[in-house]
């Protein structure tokens, strides 16, 4: 088969890693793809928010299957475009996108279902969402409504801290996405990401991670698109598993369903657990990152096996085979991030590294300068490792580490310390 990912993070390397491993994959073409991306499949320029674009290229090079790693050609219906091509693709509608590109919709969703999630309360201006939450309190939790690269919610721990986030949402500081503001209560518990696949009917449970949000050890300061990650979550026990798929996940699924928008593509639900109990933080459309790149590791080539089966609505057939191991992935940042932060930065020692079932690095934000990989991105590098104990995982991740010659790079410590 000749395949194309949309997409040029570590997400779409690692998916591109995987998909290698599969015999049934001939041609891999990653647009834009990255500099790591770039030693094992084709890389091209393309816009990927443009179904006609990405339709086109895919018809001038007998793509066979395209799958779409990113949230945001999602929400621009590119799925849509493509399918209306008759060709195949991996990833929801425009309309089923909503499920991360709304936070009012899944709210919506999730009350129409029965879903366990937050109270919550839906604004339009400032002043109206001050004054809830000058009536609720803090803690107390603003997101902006629409897409905003995975920086878009605040944890306030006062009302002073959630009033300035609501000025930095309307005033434009997330663009379009904070147009509208969503204000929940703050839940407290256990974070935890757990993954499926659906083809608009059948439910495939697909596997757990844990990723750390916050740019500082320990898990303290501002949020980021995520710093690390492991998996399994140990948090995620069968009994906590079953009443996510029983009580969320296949509700959501079938609401939409009922809602004449069929789910079709990978579904991420973010969760908070206490006490045993599961509820719903947010839904994410696509694989998460950097928990892809820890699912990738794990699951190998028999990801392209799935992820067809659930473009082909044959998920009914289709098992997951786990081994009985763990991974981590240790993310590397330009220095400033997440905030602004530098481009240019030359890395070395990458060369040098292995390159296996247990070891790898992918590639979030590089590219090639002068024959050399240079930073291009605020995330920048996964180092990723695979063992029999997340233990042993992390140990092979750090090792990596060591030997990446990379003066400015931000990265913790401690990812996984909540396990270990």
């Amino acid at each position: 088969m000749n395949i194309l990912i949309l997409g040029g993070g570590g997400r779409e390397h690692a998916l591109a890693w995987a998909i290698l491993q599969n015999p049934k994959c001939d041609r891999l073409i990653v647009a834009p793809g990255n500099a790591g991306i770039a030693e094992i499949a084709e890389c091209a320029t393309l816009d990927i928010e443009d179904g006609g674009a990405v339709a086109t290229f895919a018809e001038e090079n007998a793509v066979d299957f395209v799958v779409i790693g990113p949230e945001a050609p999602l929400a621009n219906g590119v799925a849509d475009r493509l399918k209306a091509a008759g060709m195949l693709c991996f990833g929801p509608s425009e309309e089923a996108a909503r499920l991360e590109s709304s936070k009012a919709f899944t709210k919506a969703v999730c009350d129409a279902c029965g879903a366990p999630t937050a109270a919550y309360a839906h604004f339009t201006e400032a002043g109206a969402a001050k004054d809830y939450v000058r009536g609720k309190g803090a803690p107390i939790v603003v997101k902006a409504d629409g897409l905003a690269a995975g920086k878009g919610v605040i944890v306030a721990e006062t009302v002073d801290a959630a009033e300035a986030a609501i000025d930095e949402m309307f005033g434009g500081s997330f663009g379009g996405a904070g147009a509208e503001v969503v204000i929940e209560e703050f839940m407290a518990g256990e974070e935890a990401s757990f993954f499926v696949l659906c083809d608009g009917e059948t439910v495939l449970f697909l596997g757990t991670a844990q990723d750390h949000k916050r740019i500082g050890e320990g898990d303290t300061g501002p949020n980021t698109g995520g710093m690390g990650a492991y998996s399994p979550a140990p948090v995620m026990t069968d009994a906590v598993c079953a009443r996510v798929l029983t009580e969320i996940v296949k509700p959501t699924v079938a609401e939409m369903a009922r809602r004449g928008t069929p789910y079709r593509g990978v579904l991420y639900a973010g969760l908070m657990i206490e006490g045993g109990a599961p509820r719903l933080v947010e839904y994410n459309v696509r694989f998460g990152d950097p928990e892809a790149q820890v699912l990738m590791m794990r699951l190998g080539g028999q990801v392209l096996d799935l992820l067809l089966a659930c473009a082909e609505g044959r998920l009914s057939e289709a098992r997951v085979n786990w081994a009985d191991d763990h991974a981590m992935t240790v993310v590397m940042a330009a220095k400033g991030y997440p905030g602004a932060y530098e481009k240019g930065a030359v890395i070395g020692g990458l060369d040098a590294l292995p390159e296996d079932s247990a070891h790898m690095v992918f590639h979030a934000g590089t590219a090639e300068r002068d024959g050399k990989v240079v930073a291009a991105g605020g995330r920048v590098l996964n180092v990723t490792a695979r063992g029999a104990s997340l233990d042993d995982a992390q140990g092979r991740a750090y090792g990596m580490i060591e030997r990446i010659d990379w003066a400015d790079a931000v990265y913790r410590r401690d990812i996984g310390w909540r396990a270990l």
